[in-house]
């Protein structure tokens, strides 16, 4: 049989209809603790000899059902669910590097993950370095000999700038360095970082795989089962952070529509940049599926779609502010990936309390309106927006 599409592939991915008595909807496995049918089973699945369960902060059919799923949407071989993308994250970073050791990392990427790497960096001494990643080049200069780790975000948040993977990937090979991409804005849909040649691919599944805002989740995936097991054994097992079995249903569940939504949001985030590229009260427009965007032929290459992201500056705080304050149809919050389109006025919002030098240094203009496109008629989205443009 021909490779499957991605639209069917999320329909059935990680299925596996010999197991839980046939049931399409993988059940929720509500069970904290699992019994054993004798000493010496109990031994062999407590030392991962014997495939099983033992205990739910470390495991679950229905979080395993999960992790599979996303494995096979990236092309894993095994992965790891979390209760938040920031515990995937940080499970990641603290699983794998000790201090003393160096990881070089974007200067505008999610303001939580740059300030866990800040605080880490003060904390524990693993040293990083923020760089300007459009640039494979400015990883390959920053390399220390104590150089453990390259962190990728592509597109980035907010500035939706776009990092060559596997140009940077190619460097960390040479230097044995590993590599990890946070996904979550491009999703498994439009990119595919294991394939262009990263270790580890992290998604924040609150955002798209959930897609209705209304879950926090997080999901680990490793183009090897070496790599997941040694985030599994710290990341898992000594810091918590797992996923609790009902919001693990709910993800797949929303995995099951995501190529529906992609495109849509696809197709409704290109038509609204198009607008907003031509508007007059719109100084500068950020998504990378146009061609007027810095890294356009990069993400051309390693990109299918472009994502329902689209960053745009409208000059100041005051039009920032007026911008969202005017929009009918359009939600104002901080999240993302759902299926309703929702913004954000960052200055105003999320990075009012830096100051206007920090905010910069971190991609952050005064007028700078994050828009997560939902799948809504574009025609009504484009209507909202040019009406709250008028009043810019």
């Amino acid at each position: 049989m021909s490779e499957k599409s991605f639209l069917t592939k999320v329909v059935h991915a990680g299925e596996d209809t010999t197991k839980h008595e046939g049931a399409l909807s993988v059940p929720i496995y509500n069970a904290s603790t699992f019994a054993f049918t004798d000493a010496d089973e109990g031994r062999a699945i407590h030392n991962y000899e014997k495939p099983g369960y033992f205990y739910g902060r470390l495991g679950n059919p229905t979080q395993e059902a999960l992790e599979n799923a996303v494995a096979e949407l990236e092309n894993g071989e095994s992965g790891i669910a979390f209760a938040s993308g920031m515990a995937a994250i940080s499970a990641a970073v603290l699983s794998l590097i000790k201090t003393g050791e160096h990881i070089v990392a974007l200067s505008s990427m999610y303001s939580t993950s740059s300030m866990l790497f800040q605080q880490i960096s003060e904390d524990l001494r693993i040293f990083v370095t923020f760089i300007d990643a459009t640039d494979s080049e400015n990883y390959k200069n920053a390399i220390r000999p104590e150089t453990r780790m390259f962190w990728v975000e592509t597109p980035s948040n907010p500035g939706l700038n776009i990092t060559d993977i596997s140009a940077v990937t190619d460097i960390a090979k040479e230097n044995k360095i590993t590599t990890v991409a946070d996904n979550t804005f491009a999703t498994p849909f439009n990119q595919n970082p294991l394939d262009l040649g990263t270790d580890l691919v992290i998604h924040s599944a609150t955002k798209y795989l959930g897609g209705h805002s209304d879950l926090t989740a997080g999901v680990l995936i490793g183009k090897s089962t070496e790599l997941v097991d040694r985030v599994y054994k710290k990341g898992v097992k000594l810091l918590g952070g797992g996923i609790a079995p009902q919001v693990a249903w709910l993800v797949l569940r929303g995995i099951k529509t995501l190529a529906l939504r992609m495109k849509q949001d696809n197709e409704n985030a290109y038509a609204i940049a198009n607008m907003l590229q031509s508007h007059p009260k719109v100084k500068e427009v950020f998504y990378p599926g146009l061609e007027t965007h810095e890294n356009h032929e990069i993400a051309k290459k390693q990109m299918r779609g472009f994502g329902g992201m689209v960053s745009f500056d409208v000059g100041g705080i005051e039009e920032g502010k007026r911008l969202i304050n005017n929009t009918k149809l359009c939600s104002i919050a901080t999240s993302l990936g759902g299926v309703e389109t929702i913004l954000q006025h960052s200055a105003s919002m999320t990075h009012s309390t830096l100051s206007k030098e920090e905010r910069e240094k971190a991609g952050i203009s005064d007028g700078l309106i994050r828009l997560s496109v939902g799948i809504e008629d574009k025609k009504d989205l484009i209507r909202d927006l040019e009406q709250a443009l008028e009043k810019v």
